[in-house]
């Protein structure tokens, strides 16, 4: 092929669509994407972040340095997506996609721009686009009106469906799966990596097996001993547990895209009374902040009322960041539903079909009695009038002393 013939973009449709949710869910998520739109006079929306291109198309992208987008308009929703990913973008889309190649800089935007068209006014999501797109978007597209959209469709992904809904509980009965490996798998001079790695295969195992359609990447489990439970994100090491060891697992089955987690406080053998203390009044407070996941209440009112637990017992100096979290298309490296963290600065109301944690984690530092980092998280459905809690893991010195 010579250089003149070879195109900057084109569609080609190889095998056949395979999507995590139903062809009327994405029509559901789109409708009211597009009311959004019509609502504030956009009539063209760019999607970039893999999280809403996921939701709103079906695809999840893997970007290695490449830009990937989702164009909608009121008629149509079409994914722009690498040539090195060749037709299967299309087959995890719902409806069209137009690959770029890269035989020349910048054809991502050229073949943008038609989908686009001449439209003055374009939404965009302002958390995501990085300032050398932001760049290039002006080079290709000229001086449009931006308007950001990054808000309003969190605020959309943070009321599930019940299609999601049936997903995220799946996503909490393997995790509980995840959680039993690691139990069987906790022995002294066992390495960490040792561990995560077993409840890694239960996880991905049963999702192959539940799941066979889904796409199988991104499972994954952080799993901690010792001084290294003090933050809740630290990774896997390969250090050996030991008699007394304070634990902390993390288990997080992806299945399309959809987070789901188990967290919980163990230890090897009997723990100390500094720690067991410590351990019992976290449980304490967790069991509290189940009871005060409702409908009607606001992310701020349950923040106020663990924090003043806390207090009360003189550990709330050791809270490690907010008790919880919305769910739903994101991950570690991806996503976020910010407007449903339960932080002192969220005033969301729960409502029916959100789908939070509840997660308090205290951190001891080192040199103090008790040190080590103790979290406990359940995941909960809000109801009409209640909220189902979904994770079935035992919690607590009752169940988590693991013996040696």
């Amino acid at each position: 092929m010579s250089q003149t013939t070879r195109p900057d973009f084109f569609t080609r449709h190889d095998g056949s669509k395979t999507l995590p949710f139903s062809t009327e869910e994405y029509a559901r998520r789109l409708t009211q994407l597009r009311s959004i739109m019509a609502e504030h006079d956009i009539p063209v929306v760019l999607l970039t972040s893999m999280h809403n291109v996921a939701y709103y198309s079906g695809f999840l992208y893997c970007a290695f340095g490449r830009p990937y987008g989702c164009v909608v308009t009121q008629e149509a929703c079409t994914v722009v997506s690498a040539n090195i990913d060749a037709s299967q973008p299309w087959r995890r889309s719902v409806s069209e996609c137009v690959i770029y190649t890269d035989w020349r800089r910048d054809n991502f935007w050229r073949a943008l721009k038609p989908l686009i068209g001449q439209t003055t006014r374009l939404g965009i999501e302002f958390d995501h686009l990085t300032l050398s797109l932001h760049n290039a978007l002006r080079t290709h597209l000229g001086e449009i009106e931006l308007i950001d959209m990054a808000t309003q469709t969190m605020h959309a992904r943070m009321v599930k469906s019940d299609e999601e809904i049936a997903l995220i509980r799946e996503g909490a009965r393997i995790a509980d799966i995840g959680g039993e490996a690691i139990r069987d798998a906790i022995k002294v001079g066992t390495r960490e990596i040792d561990v995560a790695m077993a409840a890694r295969d239960a996880m991905e195992l049963e999702i192959a097996s539940s799941h066979p359609d889904a796409e199988q990447r991104d499972t994954w489990v952080w799993f901690q001993s010792g001084i290294n439970t003090d933050g809740a994100h630290n990774p896997v090491t390969t250090r050996k547990l030991e008699h007394g060891d304070i634990l902390s697992m993390n288990c997080f089955p992806m299945i399309s895209g959809y987070y789901t987690a188990l967290e919980r406080t163990l230890f090897v053998g009997e723990p100390d009374k500094d720690s067991l203390a410590i351990w019992e009044a976290n449980v304490e407070a967790h069991e509290l902040g189940l009871s005060l996941i409702r409908p009607g209440t606001t992310c701020a009112d349950i923040c106020e009322q663990l924090n003043e637990f806390f207090d009360a017992k003189s550990l709330l100096q050791y809270r490690s960041f907010g008790y919880g979290h919305s769910f739903g298309v994101l991950s570690h490296y991806y996503g976020r539903e910010a407007g449903l963290e339960l932080r002192e600065d969220i005033d969301t109301m729960l409502t029916s079909n959100m789908v939070v944690s509840m997660e308090p984690m205290l951190w001891v530092p080192q040199g103090t009695p008790g040190a080590g980092g103790y979290r406990e998280h359940d995941i909960l459905v809000v109801g009409d009038d209640r909220a189902d809690n979904i994770t079935g893991f035992g919690y607590g010195p009752n169940h988590n002393i693991v013996a040696v």
